[in-house]
Order: structure tokens, then C-alpha cells, then sequence
């Protein structure tokens, strides 16, 4: 029996956290407990909580974009919408985000940027979408047929990332975080670098 798009779109956003959340062990390394948090049990869960909610926040913030453009790509399979009209909504979306936040932390620049990727990832997530396949790796395997195939992929979303990350920059200035963000390029790598090893095997 076909895999349901619901069932799809569940699988592929759980893997995409999943990785999000990884990346962010990676980076925001838990700083050690202190004598009293060990010794006193409600300050040490306290802490940990803290430290897990930073986590997960991080892990939401990465998975932004591509959360967007995965309920784009569910609605033009599930909704028969075209693509112009999510990335219209999209768009509509994003700007009012920028009226909000204000240009200083979120940037035109940093927008059209995100626009990009997302145009990207909805391609991305469509052929995954389409593809047969009850888990993730089956589904990438029927999306990219090859390992060569999919890191083709893969190097064009970090190539789209990093237009987001240097517009980033240049909003922040001063206020940019180079060290994590050096962090976190790193652990991505490793992760997607796994995950296709995992899929398709360690040869080329």
C-alpha cells in the first residue's frame, strides 16, 4: 500500500529535527554542574531543563526555513497548489517577520537569502515527497538513486546556507557569533556526511 504524503511529511520532519537537534549537542556544549546543582537536586534539574529548552530552541531555529518550505511542499502535493503560490505565501510570511523584527537583526538581504534556499529545499522535499518509501532513507534513496546524486544536493544547500549565513553576518556585524557559527558548519558536515554513509554506503 502507498505511504500516505501525512505519514511522508512526519518522517522527513522528524529526521530534519533529529539532525537539528544533533547539531545543536554538538555546538552548545553543557557547561559543567556546579557542587550545589549536584548536591541539591531541584537546582540540578533546574539547570538541566535550561540547558535542554537552549537546545531545543536552537534545534527549532535551524529547522526554520526548512519547515517552511517541507508544509509548502506538502501543500502542492496534498493541496494540488503550485509552487508560485507557496513561495508567494512564503514570501508574504518572511516580510512580515522583517516588519516585525526590524532590519538591524533581520535583513532584506537576509530574506532573499532564505527565499533561495527555500526555493531549493521545496524541490528537495517534493522529490521526497513523490518518492516510495515508508522510512527516510528509502525515501532518499527513490528521490537520488545515487550517493554522487544526492551529495550533488547536498553541496548545493550548503551553498545556499552560507549565502543566509554571510547575509547574517554583514546585518550583525559586531554582534556576529563567528565561533558557533564555525561550529556549527562543522557539525553539519559531519552529520550529512554520516547520514549519506548510512544511506548509501562509505564507497563514492
Amino acid at each position: 500500500m502507498p505511504v500516505k504524503p501525512k505519514k511522508k511529511f512526519q518522517i522527513i520532519l522528524s529526521r530534519e529535527l533529529a539532525m537539528a537537534r544533533s547539531a545543536a549537542i554538538r555546538v552548545l556544549k553543557p557547561k559543567p554542574f556546579s557542587v550545589w546543582e549536584v548536591l541539591i537536586p531541584i537546582i540540578f534539574i533546574l539547570s538541566y531543563m535550561r540547558a535542554k529548552e537552549q537546545r531545543e530552541l536552537f534545534a527549532q531555529n535551524l529547522i526554520y526555513t526548512k519547515k517552511m518550505a517541507l508544509e509548502a511542499a506538502f501543500e502542492i502535493v496534498n493541496e494540488n497548489k503550485n509552487k508560485e503560490e507557496v513561495l508567494t505565501k512564503i514570501d508574504h510570511k518572511t516580510k512580515t517577520v522583517l516588519n516585525d523584527v526590524g532590519e538591524d537583526i533581520y535583513s532584506e538581504e537576509i530574506r532573499q537569502c532564505q527565499m533561495a534556499e527555500i526555493d531549493l529545499l521545496i524541490d528537495h522535499y517534493l522529490s521526497l515527497l513523490k518518492a516510495d518509501g515508508d522510512i527516510y532513507s528509502t525515501l532518499i534513496m527513490g528521490a537520488y538513486q545515487t550517493k554522487v546524486n544526492y551529495a550533488k544536493f547536498i553541496n548545493t544547500l550548503k551553498d545556499a546556507e552560507k549565502w543566509v549565513t554571510l547575509a547574517a553576518c554583514k546585518t550583525l556585524g559586531d554582534k556576529t557569533d563567528t565561533g558557533t557559527l564555525a561550529k556549527l558548519e562543522s557539525a553539519m558536515d559531519t552529520i550529512r556526511q554520516k547520514e549519506a554513509d548510512d544511506i548509501f554506503g562509505t564507497g563514492p
